[in-house]
């Protein structure tokens, strides 16, 4: 079955995180994803958070799927032609280096334009032009800078960054939806194009329903907000609203059964107006469908705290499957809180492709998240990571074109291997 992006050639310039959540997937999608990678070094995170000595790090490995790694000295001239002709034989070039560093390699925009048209440069940057384009940014310094964190936590505790890598990983889905949209605008226009997303800009997105409520907050408080029932004022920003729902539709999270023990035995309880009556029959109040302070949404809104108080009376007695088997059949909207070891043994996400298990030759099986968008005529398969410069000598050849002779050239050159230490007299 052929691929969805079977064809398709990366020159992947990315390290970390953001840039190689970006290049895994379009590589998930069937493209061929060359991993450019310093001699003798790789990827830093080849080596960061070892959980097993001397092998490629799950940090590494679970990021680098399905790619064939070559690597390469660019400082070094032939490093430098063998550069050009992968920019040639290629399709788009990835990276998430600092600003300026393509420039400084001798390779900006113009240059690369220049040796080939078509090609696509797509950046991962940490803000847009402005005061702080210039500024290194990580997951965490996105989240902040972004409004993750100033809306994240409870309202009289620290702001939080959250445990989902929305800076890094999701700021790589955002620059692959750039990546496929000039990929598809090239076949009419037959140019390439530079592609960038901002860190902070992928992170302001996925909280634009923060952005939504700091304009409603110039019309009246936010009734939504567990404060608001506390009568407790808003000031001119939006506040931290601890598990609330951001939808409208109030929601907390609750202990179930075994919260004494069990870190994660909560679940999540959206009371949804809809249900409203179910939901009092579920808790053993049927006087609250009729009563004039619960039986409506805007009346309800000033008892959230006792109301949610009464419904966790209820979900704790029950395990947090139990209370969603029950709530599921009322069509009552609830999550149970799943930890990282629960959803690495949930079955049907291996039946799915969700959660995979990967053979790597130096660390053995391992368990990895696969692709989460399936496609019903391109299904993904994911291959473990390259070794570092595994498929070097196969990528001269045979994407290159480069003979035995100039292969050997290539090597002797000290192009694909760590810069040599010249001993102290």
């Amino acid at each position: 079955m052929t691929k969805a992006l079977k064809g398709v050639r990366i020159l992947d310039f990315t390290h970390v995180q953001s840039g190689p959540t970006c290049t895994q997937l379009l590589a998930w999608f069937g493209a061929d994803v060359i991993k450019v990678e310093r001699p003798g070094v790789g990827d830093i995170t080849r080596g960061q958070l070892q959980d097993k000595p001397n092998v490629d790090s799950l940090y590494f490995t679970m990021l680098n799927h399905n790619k064939r790694s070559i690597t390469l000295d660019t400082k070094n001239p032939k490093g430098k032609e063998v550069l050009t002709a992968l920019i040639k034989n290629c399709d788009v070039l990835v990276e998430n280096f600092g600003p300026g560093v393509l420039d400084r390699m001798g390779f900006p925009w113009e240059k690369i334009n220049s040796i080939n048209p078509k090609m696509i440069v797509a950046s991962i940057k940490g803000f847009g032009p402005g005061p702080y384009e210039d500024c290194k940014v990580y997951e965490n310094v996105a989240q902040c800078t972004g409004g993750s964190a100033s809306t994240t936590g409870f309202r009289d505790g620290l702001p939080l960054v959250t445990g989902a890598q929305i800076g890094d990983s999701g700021t790589g889905l955002h620059l692959a939806l750039g990546i496929v949209a000039a990929l598809y605008q090239r076949t009419m226009t037959g140019k390439g194009q530079k592609v960038t997303a901002a860190m902070q800009d992928g992170v302001l997105n996925l909280a634009r329903v923060k952005l939504r409520d700091q304009q409603r907050l110039a019309h009246g408080p936010l009734t939504e907000y567990s404060q608001f029932g506390e009568g407790i004022p808003f000031g001119d920003a939006v506040p931290r609203a601890g598990n609330d729902s951001g939808g409208g539709q109030p929601g907390r999270i609750l202990k179930c059964k075994g919260w004494e023990t069990d870190p994660n035995a909560y679940i999540y309880f959206i009371t949804q107006a809809p249900v409203w009556e179910k939901i009092c029959d579920v808790i053993g109040e049927p006087g609250w469908k009729t009563h004039a302070d619960y039986a409506k949404p805007p009346a309800r809104l000033k008892r959230l705290n006792e109301i949610f108080a009464r419904i966790e009376q209820w979900t704790m007695t029950k395990t947090k499957f139990e209370a969603m088997e029950i709530l599921n059949k009322d069509d009552i909207p609830c999550g149970p809180i799943l930890s990282m070891k629960e959803l690495i043994e949930d079955q049907s996400l291996r039946a799915t492709g969700t959660i995979v298990e990967v053979d790597h030759p130096e660390r053995g099986k391992y368990f990895s998240v696969g692709n989460p968008i399936k496609m019903s005529d391109s299904p993904s398969e994911v291959t473990r990571s390259p070794l570092l410069g595994e498929h070097t000598d196969e990528i001269l050849r045979q994407v290159l074109g480069f003979s035995d002779h100039q292969v050997a050239e290539i090597h002797d050159s000290g192009a694909l291997d760590p810069p040599r230490k010249v001993a102290a007299e």
